[in-house]
């Protein structure tokens, strides 16, 4: 089983190594904040995962086709939905635009609760399933819990949730479609997210949360190795993550080193961090002395909208890894990435997706990045997940007669 693999899990603060069977969250003496590295034996893996060997059936065109560089045990071959194997679109309008002759989307919004973070989900329900866990739970801001819930539903499993009141509507909506039992702090993100843990540790349900369950980044990795067998085993020059908590460019850049450890590529990415100026801890951290201080996160981005990002230490310390950089984009520079990119390439994203966008054209305006570089920018999220945020960045429709009279003199007016 791939879960043989795993070496060891090693704390990002204290740097002490853990044995897999002892530990199930973060790190015992750092407590929460002590996100745990998930370690491989690559000697063990390298036999096991060789790309020629990788299977080309339609039903086999999804993460698990990765499973010797995955935590789980056989429990993945029952999970019922596929997850991952997203385009990567080259969106030549967008390149043009921009100047960028090799930029390519990878479009995570066609995950089925419309979100990348249904990777980590994926990972969490296998594991949940193969140690008996009747009930998984978390703490989101929406896209973690809508994605639990609805992969925690096609398995069979109960799911409690965790939410900031401030929550979009449409991703409440979501959890009650999906059946979970939704609680509505009053309070932020880290209030939910703390009450979750203690919530998980008194009833005994599984824990999804982000940087506190040390597998979560194996399952968004994933969308690193898609993008690398999607551009014919190449790594790119850059990578456009949005950023939160930091989970996701923490698995962004595992999946690369994992490749990287294995021989199948000869290099790794730039990551570039993009967080809005409303909720910029890791940025500031990155470009001061980095420690992460916690914020008064403000923002329409509420994917990315925290204040003591929980994949934080890792997050920092990747980026520097990569030789990357961290850009804060304003509110209204995410909604003009939002609509930007739904014009130019088609695809609707929610605010933190638009993010990426905005990051960018900073980078662009700066200079930063070469119109011949590779650049990848990830669309994290669905547009429909937040829809009030879009109308009230764009013009209300025109009230018009339903006469053809009424249209050609709207018609004209538009001239």
């Amino acid at each position: 089983m791939a879960a043989a693999a795993v070496a060891g899990l090693s704390c990002v603060l204290c740097e002490r190594t853990y044995a897999p069977e002892d530990v199930l969250y973060a790190c015992p003496s750092c407590g929460p904040l002590g996100t745990l590295r998930v370690r491989y034996d690559y000697r063990w893996i390298a036999p096991e995962f060789q790309p020629r060997r990788l299977p080309r059936r339609k039903e086999s065109l999804n993460m698990w086709r990765y499973y010797p560089l995955l935590p789980v045990g056989e429990g993945w071959r029952r999970f019922p939905l596929p997850v991952g194997w997203t385009p990567l679109t080259p969106a030549p309008r967008l390149r043009r635009a921009l100047g960028l002759r090799n930029l390519h989307l990878k479009d995570d919004t066609r995950n089925p609760t419309a979100s990348l973070k249904d990777r980590a989900s994926a990972v969490a329900v296998v594991r949940a399933l193969e140690a008996g866990y009747p009930e998984v739970a978390c703490a989101s801001t929406g896209n973690a819990a809508a994605s639990l819930a609805g992969l925690a539903a096609a398995a069979g499993l109960s799911s409690r949730i965790f939410l900031p009141a401030s929550a979009p509507r449409a991703k409440v909506a979501q959890l009650l479609a999906y059946g979970s039992t939704v609680y509505s702090i009053q309070g932020s993100y880290d209030q939910a997210f703390d009450l979750c843990v203690q919530a998980c540790q008194r009833f005994g349900w599984y824990c999804r949360n982000t940087g506190y369950n040390p597998y979560m980044v194996e399952g968004k990795k994933t969308v690193a190795l898609e993008i690398a067998e999607q551009l014919g085993w190449r790594c790119p020059d850059k990578v456009v993550v949005p950023v939160g908590d930091g989970c996701i460019i923490s698995g962004v850049w595992k999946g690369f080193w994992d490749l990287y450890q294995l021989g199948i590529t000869d290099r790794l990415p730039q990551l570039i961090a993009v967080q809005a100026e409303g909720s910029q801890a890791i940025r500031l951290a990155l470009e001061g002395d980095g420690q992460l201080r916690p914020v008064k996160a403000r923002t329409i981005a509420d994917s990315i909208s925290v204040d003591l990002p929980r994949n934080g230490a890792m997050a920092v310390q990747d980026i520097r890894a990569s030789g990357g950089l961290a850009v804060a984009v304003s509110d209204e520079e995410i909604m003009h990435g939002v609509l930007l990119l739904a014009r130019q390439a088609g695809i609707f994203v929610e605010p933190a997706a638009g993010a990426s966008l905005a990051g960018l054209l900073k980078l662009l305006e700066a200079n930063k990045v070469g119109a011949s570089e590779t650049v990848v920018l990830l669309a994290t999220g669905g547009g429909l997940k937040d829809v009030d945020s879009v109308l009230k960045a764009t013009d209300a429709p025109a009230a018009v007669a339903p006469a053809l009279g009424a249209i050609v003199r709207r018609v004209e007016q538009e001239r």
